[in-house]
């Protein structure tokens, strides 16, 4: 864990976003890079004008501004190396763009969660981070105050066993000193009744290959089941004083997407805790 990405539009989401990462990397310990994303729509008639390009100029010196007097503030307070970037895409083409330029491990970015049926539009944005980015995306609720996760929770249905993604999550409760539990989760409206079955029958088998594979005697495994995912999963993670979900997002058909979005995506507005979408190989 060596380089870590925050997004950041200096809102109050963001910042708090921010100040998990700077705690995260006290930790790690790793390297935070900002970086701020806008998008500057034109026409032919401002660039001739040069208005456009004026403008263009000016939103990237007051973004540079912020950022270089947060760096500062970090490095003072907390003693942490910060890197700035400053990038004319859109939020999901500037991310993808500098985990292309740099290695990074981690995304860690803010969401305001949702309101009645319509997602704001940091949380719908961080949504669509999530199903694209090729590192794991740290989620922060914007109301979360940090704490040193010492409980992990790994929700599942898939039975997880792919090296790049296991070894991630727990060298990542490795390094915070967290345990880590497993909850393998059927959905009574959607699944089918050998799908129930065929869960539980699982659960021992794995609860027994991870404690194997990675030494983890601690571990635990539990079967959840329920008609709604969110429901279910944030009472066992309040009844269990959770601190960090973590998922792991597949690539769906594209219509698949739309009329059935992911249940980590759907997450990322409801969280009450960090969630981490691990992207599958």
């Amino acid at each position: 864990m060596k380089q870590i990405l925050v997004p950041i539009d200096f809102s109050k989401s963001a910042n708090n976003a921010l100040d998990f990462a700077v705690q995260s990397a006290k930790i790690l310990p790793a390297e935070i890079t900002l970086l701020h994303s806008f998008e500057v729509n034109g026409n032919m008639y401002t660039d001739y004008m040069g208005v456009n390009k004026e403008f263009t100029l000016t939103l990237f010196n007051e973004a540079n501004e912020k950022l270089a007097d947060l760096k500062q503030r970090i490095k003072k307070a907390d003693g942490v190396v910060v890197d700035t970037l400053v990038s004319k895409e859109p939020l999901q083409e500037a991310i993808k763009t500098s985990i292309k330029e740099k290695a990074f491990d981690l995304v860690i970015m803010g969401t305001l969660g949702a309101s009645g049926l319509k997602e704001k539009l940091w949380g719908s944005r961080t949504s669509a981070v999530i199903g694209k980015s090729a590192v794991p995306v740290m989620v922060i609720p914007i109301d979360y105050k940090w704490e040193k996760p010492k409980k992990v929770l790994l929700a599942t249905n898939q039975f997880e066993k792919e090296p790049a993604i296991l070894n991630y999550l727990f060298e990542l409760a490795g390094l915070y000193m967290a345990s880590v539990q497993v909850a393998v989760f059927t959905d009574e409206d959607d699944d089918k009744a050998l799908t129930f079955v065929d869960h539980k029958n699982k659960i021992a088998e794995y609860d027994t290959f991870l404690k194997d594979t990675y030494k983890e005697d601690a571990l635990t495994s539990t079967h959840l089941y329920g008609e709604e995912f969110e429901d279910s999963l944030q009472d066992f993670i309040k009844e269990n004083d959770i601190d960090l979900l973590v998922m792991v997002t597949y690539q769906q058909r594209f219509w698949n997407r739309i009329f059935n979005p992911s249940k980590t995506k759907r997450m990322s507005y409801h969280t009450n805790i960090p969630l981490l979408a691990i992207p599958a190989t």
